[in-house]
């Protein structure tokens, strides 16, 4: 791997993963990086480290929401929390594991961040994901025949149990070199480590 690169493992269901992905591509130009992008499953780092969601907690799932919208804010990019959080997004990252390494991918990621984080759609419901993916123009029969792949499952259980083993807890996380940031709140710390890496 070039020491040049930041990977980035995030889960769609995560609010910060989204603002995080608005950022990346312009931090990976400025800074002469690549993006190694890491799909894993949230819901799988939680039970193996026995960490929940921020919401499970009232008041700090208030205040998040409010950070949440400062960032956006900062950022410039459009953000409405999906009333439907937390979603199951098994069938989600299984896509995205499965689009990976293809022309795929990017349009993926799109359709569904924006769908999740700006049209507020119920993204645990089957028929949404295939409207929302219709929509982009993605062939159906080919996505259901890809998440059903072992191959594809398997990978995205291994991206997940190597998030754990580094030392992930929630996403975003991040790794430049050994170096490990959580939290899309803490993209000034990896812009200095691939200032560093240069």
């Amino acid at each position: 791997m070039m020491s040049k690169s930041v990977e980035f493992f995030f889960d769609f269901g995560s609010p910060a993963s989204y603002l995080a992905w608005t950022q990346l591509p312009r931090i990976a130009a400025e800074t002469g990086a690549t993006i190694v992008w890491r799909p894993m499953l949230l819901g799988g780092v939680f039970k193996a480290t026995g960490n929940q969601s921020p919401v499970a907690i009232p008041a700090k799932g208030r205040y998040m929401l409010q950070d949440f919208a400062r960032f956006a804010r900062r950022y410039g990019v459009p953000m409405t929390f999906n009333p439907h959080f937390p979603i199951n997004t098994l069938p989600l990252m299984r896509g995205a594991t499965a689009y990976l390494d293809t022309p795929l991918f990017q349009p993926y990621l799109t359709a569904v961040f924006e769908a999740m984080w700006q049209q507020q759609k119920n993204l645990g419901q089957p028929e949404v994901i295939a409207e929302v993916l219709a929509a982009a123009g993605f062939d159906l029969e080919d996505f259901q025949r890809r998440i059903e792949d072992g191959a594809v499952k398997e990978r995205l259980k291994a991206t997940t149990e190597e998030a754990v083993r580094r030392g992930a807890f929630g996403a975003p996380t991040f790794f430049v070199g050994d170096e490990m940031y959580f939290g899309q709140d803490r993209l000034d710390f990896v812009v200095e480590a691939l200032q560093r890496a240069g």
